[in-house]
């Protein structure tokens, strides 16, 4: 791996730490709002390594653990691809498209990821693309800047 390719995906997994927290801003809100339960969206993610029937506290701990994977996993893998120019709008474009395969590819073979309410899935993943764009973009700036 070069040198520019390997800051970018270690950049790249920092963004997606971040993102990770960050992300679940928009289906929270709107669990909130409904009055749904917090933990569900964890306990589905959880759905990914255990069974569905696991109980309640190995759920939430599989799906901390699975999503955290997931971000950095994603996070590393967009971080080489985002462009120099407009990367929140092509990082919104990302987490569209990480949502299609996330939720209607691979998610559809879990019947509580099955469940859980699209929109705000779309949503959080669409806040994931564009929250790893620009910290990827923003470190790079640095990076550029630290080289000369």
């Amino acid at each position: 791996m070069s040198t520019r390719r390997g800051y970018r995906v270690r950049a790249g997994v920092r963004a997606g730490a971040i993102a990770a927290v960050l992300s679940g801003l928009p289906s929270t809100v709107h669990t909130l709002v409904t009055g749904g339960d917090l933990t569900e969206s964890t306990r589905a993610a959880g759905t990914i390594l255990l069974a569905d029937d696991a109980p309640r506290s190995r759920l939430l701990v599989a799906g901390v653990a699975a999503h955290v994977a997931i971000s950095l996993g994603w996070g590393a893998a967009l971080a080489p691809l985002v462009p120099s120019r407009h990367p929140v709008r092509w990082g919104v474009g990302a987490g569209l498209a990480v949502a299609a395969l996330d939720l209607r590819v691979i998610g559809r073979r879990f019947a509580r990821v099955r469940a859980l309410p699209l929109t705000p899935q779309v949503a959080d993943h669409m806040v994931f693309g564009a929250v790893v764009a620009l910290l990827v973009s923003r470190s790079r700036g640095r990076a550029l800047v630290a080289a000369q």
